[in-house]
């Protein structure tokens, strides 16, 4: 699994308040790998992290998706998009030539 796309799992759950150790369940990864990918985003300005003011435990964090940050989710998105169509299509046309190779055995 490419980085890029650890990114965009990774953004598509910072749309409420949530915990790297969330974020982690959810995607399926260790709570390490997303916040190697939070500092990431941080550093890049993709994405902002404010303490809670009234919170009693002053390691929670609110994450926000900055503008750049909407702009690199909905980029990635798009990217991800048109690379799984491409998947998509290769197959369809692999399945295509499965058949007219295997047509007699299709017929039988």
């Amino acid at each position: 699994m490419n980085e890029q796309y650890l990114e965009l799992l990774v953004l598509k759950n910072l749309n409420q308040t949530i915990s790297q150790k969330t974020i982690a369940k959810n995607i399926g990864h260790s709570v390490g790998k997303v916040n190697y990918i939070m500092k990431a985003l941080i550093q890049k300005g993709l994405v902002k992290a404010e303490n809670f003011a009234t919170s009693t435990n002053k390691k929670q964090y609110q994450y926000l998706l900055t503008q750049d940050g909407i702009k690199h989710k909905i980029k990635i998105t798009e990217e991800f998009i048109d690379r799984k169509k491409q998947e998509y299509d290769s197959l369809q046309e692999d399945l295509v030539n499965y058949r007219n190779i295997y047509k007699d055995v299709l017929n039988v």
